[in-house]
């Protein structure tokens, strides 16, 4: 049941037009065969990425002066130091 709402959702049965220049599609082109993915299926996952990061950006949360209070006090309060955090703390980062 839960499979098929997904499908639903997953559905790609809409269409969007785009015009670009020459130089963006060619681009847009390199960038996809480097990963693989074809134009569609490239493009779109940009640009699905970029709109959700959009909203994310926009989001308020609103918060009564207690919650604020309890917010502000866990974000000042450090981590109780546990295995998974030493070893996120000993391993090299992936720029490194």
């Amino acid at each position: 049941m839960v499979r098929d709402k997904q499908q639903q959702t997953n559905k790609r049965d809409q269409t969007i037009h785009l015009r670009c220049s020459r130089q963006e599609r060619d681009i847009i082109d390199q960038a996809a065969r480097v990963v693989g993915k074809s134009r569609s299926k490239f493009v779109m996952e940009a640009a699905s990425r970029e709109a959700v990061n959009v909203l994310v950006d926009r989001t308020v949360v609103t918060l009564d002066a207690a919650a604020f209070d309890q917010f502000q006090d866990m974000l000042d309060a450090p981590p109780l130091p546990t295995d998974a955090l030493r070893k996120l703390l000993l391993t090299k980062a992936p720029w490194e």
